[in-house]
Order: structure tokens, then sequence, then C-alpha cells
């Protein structure tokens, strides 16, 4: 623990693969008493009342009933990121507690990131990589082919402010754009990416040569892409995901990218992370992955930090919180 003046933050740990940031943690000492979850469950009777705010990052410390019983004192839990299904927001509500998040901050290195796998999957990056690097290698392949980026049709499922920065860089590679969203964009905010709004899930998984999931992980879109869904794919299409790994149904997946009903799949998010190691998504070709580094930047993850010490410091003056997450 720290400064015993200051106001008690909760955080998983200091240290280690579970930990906070370890480059953020003298930043956060100068604002906050740190209190790991260790040192809280050790000591309960005495670090609960202390703790007014939950820092939570990489998805801990996991928020449950008890926990909030314990933090009579707690007015913000503040989690990095912007997805939210790590928390039972209606709960967290009933104690009094606000929310806050950091949406902006992943924004742009997530859509960067949506891009680089979008490129990647289309040109075998991957495969050609290990192709040239292999000590078996004599000749290169005259038809070792990819798909073209350029003039392709994009559909993008999630048009928040991560879909519509990818947007904004896939008409840099003149593609064409076509969305779905639970909300129509303003007219102006389409005519500026050159994206056309599809009503119909459906008629955007038929038409596009790639599919991006950019979108937030709910009890309405969890299995969102399936086996009927991918069945309306073109078998020349290509399914990116930067959401959540429970917006798709694996196994229809390993299934579609095994039988050719769809080309090839990128993936930042599975379910489980990591996948077992014999897992059939880990031994396929056709398929690229990376382990949920959506945000993993420098300049991303100090960003992300900064947010919630802003948002907690708002909560604890009484002040308006920046990226509060209001209840629907």
């Amino acid at each position: 623990m720290g400064d015993l003046d200051l106001p008690g933050v909760l955080v998983s740990d200091l240290e280690g693969p579970h930990g906070i940031c370890e480059d953020h943690v003298e930043d956060l000492k100068r604002h906050f008493n740190l209190i790991t979850m260790q040192d809280f469950l050790e000591n309960k009777a005495q670090l609960g009342p202390k703790i007014q705010a939950v820092y939570i990052w990489g998805g801990r410390p996991a928020i449950s009933q008890e926990l909030l019983h314990s933090l009579p004192s707690l007015k913000i839990v503040a989690s990095a990121g912007a997805g939210l299904d790590h928390l039972d927001l209606g709960l967290v509500a009933s104690f009094g507690v606000k929310v806050a998040n950091t949406p902006h901050a992943v924004s742009s290195p997530t859509a960067d990131l949506g891009m680089a796998l979008l490129l990647a999957a289309a040109r075998r990056v991957v495969e050609g990589h290990q192709l040239a690097v292999s000590p078996h290698t004599e000749n290169f392949p005259i038809d070792y082919m990819g798909q073209q980026v350029t003039g392709a049709t994009l559909g993008i499922i999630g048009m928040g402010s991560i879909g519509y920065k990818i947007a904004q860089r896939a008409r840099a590679f003149e593609m064409k754009i076509v969305y779905h969203n639970r909300k129509r964009r303003k007219l102006e905010e389409e005519e500026a990416v050159g994206a056309t709004y599809c009503e119909r899930l459906d008629d955007l998984l038929q038409w596009s040569d790639f599919v991006m999931l950019a979108v937030s992980l709910t009890p309405h879109t969890q299995g969102l892409i399936g086996k009927r869904e991918l069945r309306l794919m073109k078998p020349t299409a290509i399914l990116i995901n930067i959401g959540r790994g429970l917006l798709v149904d694996q196994d229809a997946l390993v299934e579609a990218l095994q039988t050719g009903l769809i080309k090839a799949a990128a993936l930042d998010v599975t379910h489980p992370e990591p996948l077992p190691r014999d897992h059939p998504l880990l031994k396929l070709k056709n398929v690229t992955l990376t382990p949920h580094i959506g945000s993993a930047t420098h300049q991303a993850r100090r960003q992300i930090m900064e947010n919630l010490v802003e948002s907690i410091l708002a909560s604890l003056n009484g002040l308006p919180i920046p990226n509060e997450v209001l209840l629907k």
C-alpha cells in the first residue's frame, strides 16, 4: 500500500500477468493509495471502508455482489477499454456506484489492428512469412495468391467509434464500405467515409468480401455469426473479429474454414483466451490469430490510464465524470 492519506483504490495487483501496467504504477501512486486484491482479502474489515474506487485493468478485479457489499465507501468502478461484458451494470448501479470506461483511448489503435488483420489475411502475410523463412523452401511459388483489398467491399458490423475509424482507414484503400449498426449514422457521417447503411445483416454478409466485427458483446450479439450467417458469406470472403470471441460460434467457424465455406479468418479475440493448445483454429493455415492486442500500444495504454485517473478523481470530487457509462 502507498500513501494512506490518499483515496484508496482497489487494483488486481501491481505486477505480474494479471496486474496493472507496471509502467503506470508510480503515476497512479501520485493520486491514490493502491490496494491490491491480496491485501484487501487479507484485511477486509480495515481496508474495505477505505476503498473509494476500483481500477479494472484487463478485466480484473472481477466485480461481484460480495465484493460490492465489502466496499461501503465505493463511488466508482473505472474500467479500461470499451467493452463492458465483464460487468453487471445493473448490479453496480444498485449499489449507487458509477461506472466509467475509456472508449476513445482504444478506438484508433483497435481500428489500426483491424486493418492490419484484414491486410494480413487478405495477402496471407503470416503464411508467406513462414514460407519465406522455412529451411525447406528452395523456390517461391509463382501461384502464391491472396485477395485484393483495393476496390473490395468491406462490411462493418458495429459502427461505433472503432467501426467508424475502420471505415476512415478503409476508404484510403478505395474499398466500398457497407455497415450494419443498431442505429444508422448521420448522413454527413456516412458521406464522409463513403459508407452505405445495411438495415439487414443478411445483405451485408452476402455483399461483402471482408466482414469486420467491431460490435460490443451483449446478450443480443452473442453468437451473432453462426452457421447460418457463415453460409450467407461469399466463399472468397474473409471474417475479421476485433470485438469479442463470443460474437462468433467458433465450432461453426472451424467447419466453415475447413470446408471452404469462407476463405479465411483473422481473429484478435477468441473464447476462451488463450485457446486450448489443441484447438482446431490453431492448426488451420487460413486463420490469423493475435492475442487480444487491439489497444496494446504504449501510447494508448497510457491514455487509458490517464482517462481512468480523470474519471476517478472527478467522481471523488463530485464533478461530472468523463466517459461515464449510463444505464439505458
